[in-house]
């Protein structure tokens, strides 16, 4: 438990925040994808002439043909600043919620680990996340139109901000915050119960890169198939046509149940699980490598 003490809450917000950074970067073409193929389900987005996509691999061939590689990347700077930060909120909350919740004899239980992990999404969502994601998600949406109306990041938080307040930008908080409150219980209750079994059957003190990095993708695809209900209503609610289809997150997840059917609620499910799998592997790899060097 010796390098358990001399973790701070520095060291968690420094990892984290890096970590989330550079996961962004690197897999946010598979986040456009699965905003885009989320979004074309709604009637008002069919009625706003946007553009209809066969599935994630229709749609990656579609937008770098009209819009060039640079399309796969629309929306990328809120999410990247947006993905940064939560990371550093995400396990700053985390690490010191499970130190308080920790036995006397150091360990920590699953429901423990679930509940610290709950609350660290729960955080991460209702302060970083849903003004991160509202915004990536219209600049997302105004892409697919014929006619495309936003500049860029500033002109859609201003356009956001006048016509419907500062709420405007924490519009799907509520399905935001249950979203990240689920993802982050299954991710870090899945990678920390799989850390602690291998350190148990190994005898390693820490792991290597490509441990970690192994355990995240397995933590990230037990999370993207348990939470996607979650994410596909999120998007939804952040869309440009929501205050016009939806009365809140519970009518959401109704109208979409009833007039696309209940597995529409895992629709985006392949992007997201390219995203999540790596997104999982790389940032879990990257705090851990961090962190030793912090120590």
């Amino acid at each position: 438990m010796a390098p358990q003490k001399k973790d701070s809450p520095t060291h968690s917000l420094l990892a984290g925040t890096i970590a989330g950074a550079v996961e962004g970067a690197i897999t946010y073409p598979t986040e456009l994808v699965k905003t885009k193929v989320q979004l074309q389900g709604s009637k008002q987005y069919a009625l706003q002439g946007g553009h209809i996509y066969k599935g994630p691999i229709d749609c990656v061939k579609t937008t770098v043909k009209t819009q060039g590689i640079q399309g796969l990347y629309r929306g990328l700077t809120p999410m990247l600043i947006g993905n940064a930060a939560k990371a550093g909120v995400r396990f700053l909350t985390y690490d010191t919620i499970k130190a308080k919740l920790r036995r006397e004899d150091g360990k920590l239980t699953m429901p423990r680990m679930m509940l610290a992990g709950m609350c660290a999404g729960v955080v991460e969502g209702g302060t970083v996340v849903a003004p991160s994601e509202t915004i990536k998600t219209r600049l997302i949406h105004d892409q697919c139109m014929p006619k495309p109306k936003y500049k860029g990041v500033v002109d859609c938080v201003r356009t956001a901000v006048t016509t419907e307040g500062v709420s405007g930008i924490y519009r799907g908080v509520v399905p935001v915050m249950a979203r990240q409150g689920a993802n982050s219980c299954v991710r870090f209750a899945s990678y920390d119960t799989l850390k602690q079994l291998l350190i148990s059957q190994t005898g390693l003190r820490e792991l290597p890169f490509m441990y970690s990095f192994g355990l995240g993708m397995a933590a990230g695809t037990i999370t993207v198939y348990a939470t996607m209900p979650f994410d596909v209503v999120k998007t939804r609610m952040q869309s440009l046509s929501a205050r016009l289809e939806y009365k809140g997150s519970f009518h959401c997840a109704w109208r979409v149940v009833s007039e696309e059917g209940v597995s529409a609620l895992w629709k985006g499910a392949t992007p997201r699980l390219s995203r999540l799998m790596f997104s999982g592997a790389i940032v879990f790899a990257v705090y851990e490598e961090v962190m030793k060097r912090l120590r």
